[in-house]
């Protein structure tokens, strides 16, 4: 009878001591958890980022951007933005995720068709110079000069001494940009040969994405090195103290909208613009019968 009791009682403390444990580490977890919430820290930079964490994230960039824009359109600035990188390296999500709050009045997008036939006759740039940021303006370039350096070298629309010689002006073109008191601010979206396989393949069957493959995207497929060797280059000559590059990893889409929007907000000095409260004021209504008219409605399918 003895031997039992003191098996019971064994067997008991083994309990609480395992509990016990549980307890301690359940306790430690909700700890991490309360310290990283009340931090406000900014979602675990492994694993994929769940699309509730990134909403959260970008709303909070929006309201920081809105704030931008205003101190821009209040203190006159011009800021140029350059978003460079291979096809299907994100570059359109990125600029929607920076656009999409914002007034297209003062965030203007410049995505530049292939150039004419007239413009094939100018200064290389010039056809992009009406185009740069007056005060209060932001423009974004959905590709940009930097043609000459990556696609139009590689598929041979210019000369490879046109190339050269770009490489070497484009310094002091930027230079002159800046010393103009434009903020001049260049992007590069670095993605891997798979990731760009796996997004170039999606577009294929999606009846959304299609028209963002075009004869040229095939063509460029197969000069994956040729492209590596034109960035290495473009780089080493246009990566300036005035004008840096900065290169965003974009395996994550969710990931790299949001880095480089919370860069971006770290390069441009703002505070929050002088404001007077909004109030709507009183109005009346009913001083005016509508007509009996037929209108033709949208069908409401929805």
């Amino acid at each position: 009878m003895g031997k039992k009791n003191d098996k019971k009682k064994v067997a008991e403390e083994k309990g609480l001591a395992r509990s016990s444990a549980a307890g301690k580490r359940g306790g430690k977890k909700a700890a991490v958890t309360r310290a990283a919430s009340d931090a406000g820290d900014a979602p675990d930079s492994g694993g994929k980022l769940s699309s509730k964490d990134y909403a959260r994230e970008l709303k909070k960039l929006h309201v920081e951007l809105v704030k931008m824009q205003e101190w821009i359109k209040a203190r006159g600035l011009k800021v140029c933005i350059v978003f460079e990188g291979r096809d299907g390296a994100g570059k359109g999500g990125t600029i929607k995720a920076i656009t999409e709050r914002v007034s297209p009045r003062v965030f203007r997008v410049i995505a530049l068709p292939a150039p004419t036939e007239r413009e094939k006759t100018q200064m290389y740039g010039q056809r992009y110079l009406p185009h740069l940021p007056a005060a209060g303006e932001v423009v974004i370039w959905d590709r940009s000069w930097y043609n000459r350096a990556g696609v139009e070298r590689v598929m041979g629309f210019c000369t490879e001494q046109q190339a050269k010689s770009f490489l070497e002006v484009i310094p002091m073109f930027e230079q002159l940009m800046v010393k103009s008191g434009i903020i001049l601010l260049k992007y590069w979206l670095e993605v891997s040969a798979e990731e760009q396989t796996r997004r170039l393949t999606a577009r294929i069957d999606d009846g959304r994405k299609i028209w963002k493959l075009s004869p040229m995207d095939l063509k460029s497929y197969d000069r994956w090195d040729d492209y590596t060797r034109a960035r290495d280059e473009m780089f080493i000559a246009t990566d300036t103290a005035w004008a840096p590059w900065y290169v965003a990893r974009s395996e994550d889409k969710k990931r790299v909208r949001l880095n480089v929007i919370s860069h971006l907000l770290r390069q441009v000095p703002y505070k929050t613009a002088p404001r007077e409260k909004v109030k709507l004021p009183k109005r009346r209504i009913g001083r005016y019968k509508p007509i009996d008219y037929d209108f033709r409605y949208v069908p409401e399918k929805y």
